[in-house]
């Protein structure tokens, strides 16, 4: 039996948390990690309404039981008067993760509402300001990452948190095997959010080419950019990039700069955009890319990376003397 902070909290059989990808991670996909012995989040993005959260709750329902624990995650800076959260605690939520942005204004909402609640943190500024908010628990997500992120590399940022803070630290980016999730284990972190591992899995939601392209990328086919919000008028803070797979319209766009990362203005950049076209279209996913080749259910590629992950901290007691 795993025993973390992650497990005795959530009373969860695994330290894996499914990560709450915007856009691709809806019911189905929560659901099938939470069935698999995790906990899936329902990505609730900015553009989430409160009738799109029935749907998904219905849908993870079927998929892992009446009774199987919720968890969502929320783009704090996106979030308003609140009323996309008030739909989410309305499903009484065993976990929210409030992340991008300062969390204060709604973290004891839900703390009354019952729900653990963590913050995805980039940096240690970012972890300064959700230790003041109250959070349960932080994740220190690196730029390996698919989606949008930091700038610092998960082991670096990992280490860094882990040594200034006292609360519970998850990891998240480049977590696609268990000899991943076994290294952040073995580091300190309490568990990990998997993502771009389960981007091939028929239960995600997404544009029809996204896994084919997946398959075929390389991990190093991915870019750190900022053409796909400008695209797609997604006004997400400079702050944040997004980690996604290259193809012809970053080929267009990116300049590669790191900072102003795209080499047009929004409106000619959003003019050339098509979602449909598999050669331009927007598929965020994180450096393990190269790791996932082949489609698989979600509950299949959890169970297999914790017990990969068991096998792997096991066989670390023979690296000392008895």
């Amino acid at each position: 039996m795993w025993n973390t902070w992650l497990t005795r909290t959530l009373n969860i059989d695994l330290p894996i948390l499914g990560a709450p990808m915007g856009g691709r991670a809806g019911g189905e996909l929560a659901g099938q990690v939470t069935a698999a012995g995790g906990l899936g989040m329902i990505g609730a993005a900015r553009y989430a309404t409160p009738e799109w959260i029935d749907e998904q709750l219905r849908v993870i329902r079927a998929a892992a039981g009446a009774d199987a624990p919720l968890a969502f995650g929320l783009q704090t800076w996106s979030l308003g008067n609140g009323e996309l959260l008030d739909a989410v605690l309305a499903a009484k939520p065993k976990l929210v993760s409030l992340s991008f942005g300062d969390p204060a204004p709604y973290v004891q909402r839900v703390k009354d509402a019952g729900a653990v609640v963590i913050s995805q943190i980039n940096s240690i500024e970012d972890l300064r300001e959700v230790e003041a908010a109250g959070v349960d628990a932080v994740v220190a997500q690196g730029g390996e990452a698919g989606g949008h992120t930091g700038r610092i590399a998960t082991l670096p940022l990992l280490q860094e948190v882990l040594r200034a803070t006292d609360l519970p630290v998850l990891a998240a980016g480049g977590i696609g095997t268990g000899a991943g999730l076994a290294a952040v284990l073995a580091a300190g972190a309490q568990g990990a959010l998997i993502g771009t591992a389960l981007l091939a899995s028929p239960e995600t939601v997404g544009p029809d080419y996204a896994i084919k392209v997946l398959l075929e990328a390389r991990s190093t086919d991915t870019v750190y950019t900022d053409v796909f919000d400008k695209a797609r008028h997604q006004p997400w803070p400079t702050r944040w990039f997004g980690r996604a797979l290259t193809n012809d319209f970053t080929d267009r766009w990116h300049d590669g700069d790191g900072v102003e990362a795209s080499s047009g203005t929004e409106q000619e950049i959003s003019a050339s955009y098509d979602g449909d076209d598999p050669r331009g279209g927007v598929v965020y996913a994180g450096q393990v890319a190269g790791l996932v080749d082949s489609v698989r259910p979600a509950r299949e590629v959890v169970e297999s990376i914790a017990a990969d992950a068991e096998v792997r901290l096991r066989a670390t007691a023979g690296l000392f003397d008895a």
